[in-house]
């Protein structure tokens, strides 16, 4: 997705960066670079589940390896960041899950008590974890929202209802005014893949708080 203002994202790594001088360069930024330089112990370690620094393994997913001295250790590192393993993934697509349901949930409690700016509110923070789900159901990284139209023309996640011409703008109107009706339209399909998928109990240890999500 080249633009008017490309630069390179370049990751050098080091068995140990007291052995070298290119460590007195990480995170040199220029025009034209951004420059990382990692120990390979943190480079295993980087973006991973329950990390500070998880919201960068997408930057890992299209990483190109442009020379690798220690036998092809970089590239099979880098390959374990690309997708999610079949545990991560399960957990992460049931965790998600349950926060989207609650956070769904608040959102159009809100709405039926009478306080449509709190469910906005509510609302905007259920797309994070919807697409958080979305993508872990098929072992994805979620991407960053610049590429997410990107992603599903690219690799599409098998249902249409996740096209990114369909799931799009019901992002946008959730976001834009939080509209219960395409809130729950959203609600049906995810919860439809997540049963699919295996992931029925989480959804049904809500009970009948979940009639909510399904009719107004």
């Amino acid at each position: 997705m080249p633009t008017g203002h490309p630069d390179y994202d370049l990751h050098v790594i080091l068995r140990d960066r007291h052995d070298s001088e290119l460590a007195g360069l990480d995170w040199f930024r220029s025009a034209h670079l951004d420059l990382v330089v990692i120990e390979l112990a943190e480079f295993r370690v980087r973006g991973m589940p329950g990390r500070p620094d998880h919201f960068a393994r997408y930057s890992y997913v299209h990483a190109e390896v442009l020379l690798d001295r220690l036998d092809g250790t970089v590239a099979r590192i880098l390959d374990e960041k690309r997708t999610l393993g079949a545990d991560e993934a399960r957990d992460a697509a049931a965790g998600r899950l349950d926060a989207y349901v609650n956070q769904a949930y608040r959102s159009l409690k809100s709405y039926r008590d009478g306080r449509p700016g709190l469910g906005h509110l509510d609302a905007a923070e259920t797309v994070p974890h919807a697409l958080e789900v979305l993508f872990a159901l098929h072992r994805r990284v979620r991407p960053y929202n610049k590429y997410l139209r990107w992603e599903l023309e690219r690799q599409p996640l098998g249902d249409l209802r996740w096209s990114a011409d369909r799931l799009l703008p019901v992002l946008r109107r959730i976001l834009g005014d939080g509209d219960p009706s395409t809130q729950r339209a959203l609600f049906a399909g995810i919860e439809g893949a997540a049963r699919d998928a295996g992931h029925g109990g989480v959804l049904d240890a809500w009970g009948a708080d979940l009639d909510l999500l399904r009719h107004s």
